[in-house]
This record gives structure tokens, sequence and C-alpha cells, in this order.
């Protein structure tokens, strides 16, 4: 966004919330004209391959399903098995795959015990050991079938160096064959699909301003990694066909969606950032990002003519730290956090050419690092179509859930 653009962005969004009665701090706010246009642009990417939604990057559930309205969109990709079970008994969704293995007893016991959530719900394992913790949950001898998916290590093999997310341990084909085979072979499970999540494709920027040799490098350890996984996936695939039809093969993520759908192993891609565009999904050589999410906090005080303050703000998001982790102060433009004391828990001061014009009572808009996770910050997300908030909606974390 240019800066008119991003002032432009800030007018709307504040004229927007001073219509509603108690706006509460941080205020929220999705951008639904942003929000679909991403839809839409994702689906473009994909080609024709099914998306299924990464709740994690949205936890808003009136958010994940616009996104399921969607023709092209089928399917949630969580990463809680009580939030599955709440998907599914809020009839959000009637197919859910984990995205992580679970070893959370209480939420087992409720899968076992609810046919609707059997027929709806993919555990997803790498180890028999996750196996027995489900066994040990069942009442009865494996008369209850449990859908299982298996997950593949996507990272990229140089020697002995390994680059990509560190998931699960299965790797070479024969490994993947191996664990396939010792599911099948126990009463009590269903093997339906396979996982392949490539993070270090899907989750890293390449176009990053300033930094164009580590950008370069990026994009090369990408297509190599590309290059590798689809191979590896055809062999895994050919392999498994032998011995089991699945439903499913997921891979990919919003920043790999093309590259991804084009491995004929695959058959449905994953995506739930490219809906929002946090500030760390900006500089992609795959698309166009249009910024969805923002969270408001007001100026409390000016400790001096270049300085304005304002109440909280500091929801640094997950991941190594550093400074691409902290949220950004985006409209009005021209500001920028102190580098003493950064984005605070209780107050944030902001320097920069646009602070002198802020005054007491100003709503400054900033953007977070991470999709998903400021919702976390807050109990209701107000959602934004053309310059009327059409919609106050629950977070998770407003329904009184904690995953």
């Amino acid at each position: 966004m240019t800066d008119t653009e991003r002032e432009r962005l800030g007018r709307r969004l504040s004229a927007a919330v001073g219509e509603l009665e108690d706006p509460a701090t941080p205020m929220v706010v999705v951008d639904l004209d942003a929000f679909d246009a991403n839809a839409e642009d994702l689906l473009r990417r994909a080609g024709g391959t099914p998306i299924r939604v990464a709740s994690k990057s949205l936890r808003v559930p009136d958010l994940v399903r616009r996104a399921l309205s969607r023709p092209g969109f089928a399917g949630v990709l969580g990463y809680s098995l009580r939030e599955a079970l709440w998907l599914v008994e809020n009839e959000v969704t009637d197919d859910v795959v984990l995205g992580y293995p679970t070893v959370d007893r209480g939420a087992l016991r409720g899968l076992l015990e609810s046919p609707k959530a059997l027929a709806a719900v993919t555990l997803m394992v790498d180890d028999p050991a996750q196996l027995d913790v489900v066994d040990a949950c069942r009442t009865g001898a494996g008369d209850v079938v449990v859908r299982v998916a298996l997950d593949v290590d996507a990272g990229l093999r140089l020697g002995r160096s390994h680059v990509g997310p560190k998931r699960s341990p299965l790797h070479d084909p024969s490994e993947v064959l191996s664990f396939a085979r010792q599911v099948l072979s126990r009463p009590g499970f269903r093997l339906v699909g396979v996982m392949t999540y490539e993070g270090q494709v899907a989750g890293v920027q390449d176009t990053v301003p300033h930094q164009r040799a580590k950008s370069m490098v990026v994009r090369r350890l990408k297509s190599a990694s590309m290059a590798q996984l689809v191979e590896r996936r055809g062999r895994i695939s050919a392999g498994l066909r032998e011995i089991v039809d699945l439903e499913f093969w997921n891979g990919g993520g919003s920043g790999s969606v093309e590259a991804t759908a084009a491995d004929p192993a695959v058959t449905e891609v994953a995506a739930g950032s490219g809906l929002l565009v946090p500030t760390l999904f900006d500089h992609y050589e795959s698309f166009r990002p249009r910024p969805a999410a923002f969270f408001g906090v007001p100026v409390v005080r000016r400790p001096s003519p270049g300085i304005a303050t304002v109440a909280g703000g500091g929801f640094i998001a997950s991941g190594p730290a550093g400074k691409d982790r902290i949220p950004t102060p985006w409209a009005p433009s021209g500001l920028h956090l102190t580098g003493l004391e950064g984005a605070g828990e209780v107050q944030s001061p902001l320097t920069g050419p646009g602070a002198a014009a802020l005054r007491i009572g100003d709503w400054v808009w900033f953007r977070h690092a991470k999709s998903g996770e400021v919702a976390e910050h807050t109990n209701t997300v107000h959602l934004l179509a053309g310059d009327t908030i059409t919609a106050s909606v629950p977070s998770y974390r407003g329904l009184g859930c904690a995953w």
C-alpha cells in the first residue's frame, strides 16, 4: 500500500468504528472487501484444486464459514482436537483434518463417543505411540474406527542438513510405507489421507526489500525443495496406492498454493494466512498482498510534540524473536515504534513524521505479524464492508474457547 492508500484506510477504519456504541480496545477489524479479494486470488492460484481452510490463521468461526461458503474451499485444517469437536458440533463444517498430532485424552474420549465427530474428524499421526494413546482412551476393543492421516516430512535435505519445519520423523518412502502398514494392520483405525506441509516454501518471504541476496537464496532453496518434494511425493504416492485407497493428499500453504497444486500427488492445498495477509506475508513473489486484518488502539497521551502514546498494542507474534515478529503501525502512515520501548503490554509510544498530527483519542491501526494470533487478544471482531461495520462477531476467545 502507498502512504496515500494507508491514510485513506486509516480514515475509513476510524470512521467505521466511530459508529459503534462501545468501541472496546483493542479494536480488531477485518476488511471483508480485502478478505473476499484474497479468497478469489487463492482460488485463482489453486487452479481448481480445492482449498482447505487453515483455522489457526483465522480463529473466528464466522470467517471460517465465510471462506467455506465460497465454491472451491472445502473442509478445515484444524490445530486442536477440541477445536475440531467444537467446529463439528456447532455445524461450522463436517470435515476437519487435524494439522498436528494430539495426545489430549479428554478430547479423544469425546471423539470416540461421538459418531458425528468420528465421521467428520481426521487425526494426524506420524508415530505408533500416538495410536497407542487413542487405544488407551477406548472403552471397547477397537470397535470404534478412527480416521487418521499420515504427516510426512516435506523438508529439503541437503546432505546432513534439513531445511523446513521440524515436524514428522517420516521422510523416506520406505519409512512412510512401513508406518502406513502398521496403521492398516491395527484394528480401530482407517487410513484416509496424507499431509506434506512444505513450510520452507509456503511460509518464508522471498522478495524482502533491502534483502536481495537473501531473497535470491530463499527462492533457489524453494525451487530445489519443490523439485525434490515432487519426486519424493510421487514415489510415496505410488507405494501407497498399492496398499490403500486414500481420500486426500493435503499440501502447501498460502505462500505455495500454485506450486503445490501443480503436484500430481496433491489433491488439496491448505490456506489461511492468505485470507488476512499479516505482515509476514507481505513480500512473496507468488502473490500481491491485500492486508485484511487490523487492530486499532487509541492515543492516550502526548509525552512530547513528536511522540504519541497509544494504549497497549504489544502483540508479539510467535516464532523466532526478531523485528519481523513485532506489530506494525500501519495507519495513519509515518509512524514507528521506539527502539527502547517497542510495542508495550499497556502502552506503546510512537514516533515518526505522522506522530505530530495525532491527538488524544485518535485511533492508530496496526497489522499483526502473523495471521490469526491477534484474535487471541479480543472477544469481538468487527467485519467491515465498504465503509460500514456490518457485523461484530466472536473470536474463539469471545466464545470462551482456549485451544
